[in-house]
């Protein structure tokens, strides 16, 4: 359902006295994201972007103008007193939970919007498990288009009140989520609206929207660090953070290539497996050996859709790759919650465990290192 040209605080956030309702986005895990306290001017972009009455181009301006204030320029934080538990120096921690919804996929959402709108379609499809939909729906909601999201009917993820609560049309498939993807794909095409799942031609588009941490890592850092810790699920942020640190060495603003380091839940990723496998291509896993919880959800695949890219990214950066259990990831969460005051998703976790578990094995040298983090906890 398009939502109103004349947009107001009501209808991006519900009526007033039942906002409540809408008051944040869950994370899994006991990590959320409150609300945005969105700048009151965004509020007027936000009337003209939905506005179907008003030139596309003015539209998609007032678009980029909440993308500007809105996604991006996170907050990167110096963990010295993880640097100290662990004998690392100098290790960063950059936060995606400034981002609305609390994690990366607003990056992405943000631009597939702005994407739909430039090629004038009126509604999105998407599928997902949980966290992507919840950035979506509020992107799609500042445009006003229509937003789908398929979501496994085995996932339990509580987003989907919060997708509901921005109009998002909720539709529960079986099987697992590739096969959420396939069958929104097929209806994308049959209803002639916008697909917006990873793989295919939205790969490009989506590493270079992640493509942006690596050039605000470097407007912080003034160079690259010597390495950066993803979670990693189907490799999509992996693969675009080295695509930034690419351009940026190939244009002389960075001296060297950050190595790049993934992690993500034990044995439930093609990724992790194949790079131990010492394989150059991702091989499928057995869908029946994947099994969620609520602490790995965040990461599960038995079909990394950019895996190939990631894993190429991570042998030419001369990476590496390691699992985490859930029992470390929370433990991580823990640490970071206790040591620098950042309450996160305990699955984003999963990088940084893979660069402390080397370093432990094989001190790394003195150098500055960066981890990627998201969610909050309240």
């Amino acid at each position: 359902m398009i939502i109103s040209p004349k947009l107001k605080k009501d209808h991006i956030i519900g009526p007033m006295e039942n906002r409540s309702e809408y008051q944040t986005f869950d994370l899994l895990a006991d990590a959320s994201n409150a609300f945005p306290e969105i700048q009151e001017a965004i509020y007027d972009a936000a009337a003209i972007a939905s506005d179907h009455d008003r030139p596309i181009q003015e539209r998609i301006s007032a678009f980029e103008d909440i993308i500007d204030s809105e996604v991006g320029d996170t907050l990167l934080l110096r963990a010295r007193n993880i640097e100290r538990e662990f004998g690392l120096r100098q290790l960063y921690l950059k936060f995606e939970g400034g981002n609305p919804s609390g994690t990366q996929k607003d990056r992405i959402a943000f631009a597939h919007v702005r994407d739909a709108m430039r090629r004038g379609y009126s509604g999105i499809a998407i599928a997902t498990c949980g966290n992507y939909g919840g950035a979506m729906a509020f992107a799609a909601r500042l445009a006003g288009l229509s937003c789908t999201a398929f979501i496994p009917q085995s996932y339990k993820t509580r987003r989907i009140s919060e997708m509901e609560g921005y109009g998002v049309e909720i539709i529960r498939t079986p099987g697992d989520y590739e096969d959420a993807v396939d069958r929104c794909r097929e209806y994308a095409t049959e209803k002639d609206i916008y697909d917006a799942n990873p793989g295919d031609t939205n790969s490009v588009l989506q590493m270079e929207a992640y493509g942006q941490i690596a050039y605000e890592l470097y407007d912080e850092l003034r160079d690259a660090p010597a390495a950066v810790a993803i979670p990693v699920s189907n490799g999509s942020t992996l693969a675009g953070i080295q695509r930034g640190f690419i351009s940026l060495y190939r244009r002389g603003k960075t001296s060297r290539m950050p190595k790049l380091i993934a992690g993500s839940a034990t044995k439930k990723n093609p990724i992790i497996k194949a790079f131990k496998s010492g394989l150059s291509e991702c091989s499928d896993l057995a869908p029946d050996s994947i099994h969620e919880s609520a602490v790995n959800e965040p990461l599960i695949n038995w079909h990394s859709i950019d895996g190939d890219q990631a894993l190429s990214s991570i042998y030419n950066s001369r990476g590496w790759a390691m699992d985490a259990t859930d029992k470390e990831m929370v433990a991580f969460a823990r640490i970071i919650r206790e040591k620098e005051g950042l309450n996160v998703l305990p699955a984003s976790t999963a990088g940084l465990i893979a660069m402390l578990k080397r370093h432990k094995e094989e001190p790394l040298p003195g150098d500055r290192y960066v981890a990627i983090l998201t969610g909050r906890k309240q």
